[in-house]
Formats: C-alpha cells, sequence, structure tokens
C-alpha cells in the first residue's frame, strides 16, 4: 500500500453467513491470540467487528477491544428493491404498503448474519413490519427469486443489483447512504424519500492485533490514507458502488470510534429479532 513496504501474503476468506461466519470468527479470533507477533492484519467489516456481538454470545475476540485499528477502507450504500411488479412507487407508499400487507410479503436475504439480514431487520424495525423471512445462500440467488417473483422485497448492495435496475428488471425505493449513488443518480437516499431512519452502509476496514506495534500501525494508517487518494483507486471504487470515506473519517481513533458505536446500535435490533447464528 502506497510505499509501506511491508512484505504481504493474502488470505481470503468469505464473508457470508452460516459456516463462513463461524469461519469468518475464528480468523479474527486467530490474530489476537497470545503470542501472535503483531504483524498479520484483516480487514474486518460491519459483521465481524459489530453485529457479531449479538449474534454470538460466545464470540472468541472483542471487536472493541482485542484490535488495533488501522483505518476505514470502504464503505457501500445498499438499497431497498423490490420484485419490479410490487405495487408501491415510491419510498412512502412502500412503507405503506409493507406495514398494511406484511403478513402476506416475503422479504429475502442471504442468511443469518449476512448484510442483506441485518439491514432487513432494520428495515423491518423503522417501519414496523414482520413478513415471512426467506433465505437464500447469497444475494444473488435472492435477487433472481425476486426477478422470478418469489419474494417481494429485501436489502442488496449496489454491485449485485445496480445493472437489474437500470435495466428496468427490479424496482428501487431509496439508498440507504448518506447521498445518491453517482452509478444510480436518479435513485433518491432514504432521507430524502422520507425515511431517515434507515441508514445501510456496510463498510470495511483494517485491523491489527491490539500488541502491534504503534509505529508499524502508523506507517499503515498513511499508507491506506495515501492508497485512498490515488484518484485511479478513487475511481475504481466508485464504478463498483463503494464510498471512499472523507478525511475526517479516516484513520485510528475514527475507525475505533466506529466499532463502538456500530455495536451499539445494532445490539438492540438484533436482540429484538432474537436470532442467533447456528
Amino acid at each position: 500500500m502506497g510505499g509501506a513496504e511491508f512484505p504481504l501474503v493474502a488470505m481470503h476468506s468469505d464473508h457470508a453467513v452460516g459456516g463462513h461466519q463461524h469461519l469468518w470468527f475464528h480468523r479474527c479470533a486467530k490474530i489476537v491470540l497470545p503470542g501472535t507477533d503483531g504483524y498479520t492484519i484483516l480487514i474486518g467489516h460491519m459483521g465481524t467487528h459489530a453485529v457479531s456481538v449479538s449474534f454470538n454470545p460466545n464470540l472468541p475476540y472483542k471487536p472493541d477491544v482485542d484490535f488495533a485499528p488501522i483505518g476505514l477502507v470502504i464503505e457501500q450504500p445498499s438499497l431497498i428493491v423490490a420484485r419490479r411488479d410490487f405495487p408501491p412507487n415510491n419510498l412512502r407508499e412502500f412503507v405503506s404498503y409493507v406495514r398494511a400487507n406484511a403478513d402476506k410479503l416475503n422479504m429475502a436475504h442471504a442468511g443469518i448474519g449476512s448484510n442483506a439480514f441485518n439491514f432487513g431487520l432494520m428495515l423491518n424495525s423503522v417501519i414496523g413490519a414482520k413478513p415471512t423471512l426467506v433465505p437464500f445462500t447469497g444475494t444473488g440467488p435472492a435477487a433472481n427469486a425476486m426477478i422470478g417473483g418469489q419474494v417481494d422485497y429485501m436489502i442488496n448492495a449496489i454491485p449485485e443489483v445496480g445493472q437489474l435496475i437500470q435495466a428496468g428488471r427490479i424496482k428501487a425505493y431509496a439508498t440507504g447512504g448518506p447521498q445518491r449513488s453517482p452509478v444510480l443518480p436518479d435513485i433518491p437516499t432514504a432521507k430524502e424519500a422520507g425515511l431517515p431512519e434507515f441508514q445501510a452502509m456496510p463498510w470495511w476496514a483494517l485491523f491489527a492485533p491490539k500488541v502491534t506495534p504503534r509505529p508499524v500501525l502508523d506507517r499503515l494508517t498513511d499508507a491506506l490514507d495515501r492508497a485512498l487518494d490515488d484518484e485511479t483507486v478513487r475511481r475504481r471504487l466508485a464504478e463498483i458502488g463503494c464510498d471512499v470515506p472523507e478525511k475526517a473519517r479516516r484513520g485510528q481513533a475514527p475507525l475505533a470510534a466506529l466499532v463502538k458505536s456500530e455495536i451499539a446500535r445494532w445490539t438492540p435490533i438484533i436482540k429484538a429479532a432474537n436470532v442467533k447464528l447456528e
């Protein structure tokens, strides 16, 4: 990253749900075990460092204690989308319709713990609806089922459904980001459309073990900051529907604050839903 001059070995883990989610938890725990050298870094996310606390009472690590934050990397706004023949034409109509017909509606998701599941819980909590929740093995199969009319609505990310929206194969009601996406500029924010409580911005960030030396952390934070200022990097991230955090929200202290605030935000939502990862 931008001349950080560290040898890097990359290990990829799917951030999906079920067994894969438990694998993520295991790998998060592994880098903070006693005896770690402090030179293994992790790309953590909202799932591993916020909602995991409520989903798993036996989580083998403390997200806000056992890691040294390096910096926020990206955020990716999620969208409220529905089958193309879903009756509501805007978000206000969507809220009224779902409230009135929740017992007849199906909401798709990609499994307990997925972003689609978590933000679906948030949306239903905000609008006071309890539709039937229908799990799929991923957001792709869930979107396909929505196209086919087997489910009514879901929460999904721009890279997954952007082309489907542009082709008119599904409806989009709002984005959960603070501003409209340049990829889908005609889709309003939830705040613009009358539902400011729906804030759906999954995030990814870099973390290291808390024993990592301060000079190493500072070099990594600086390298990440310079990478996020690179125009080629920013352009490519924008093309796939990702937002680069502004300067004031980068770095170690803002990420530490984000983790704490996200744990506080998600704990009552997950507990109210009374769900656990098996």
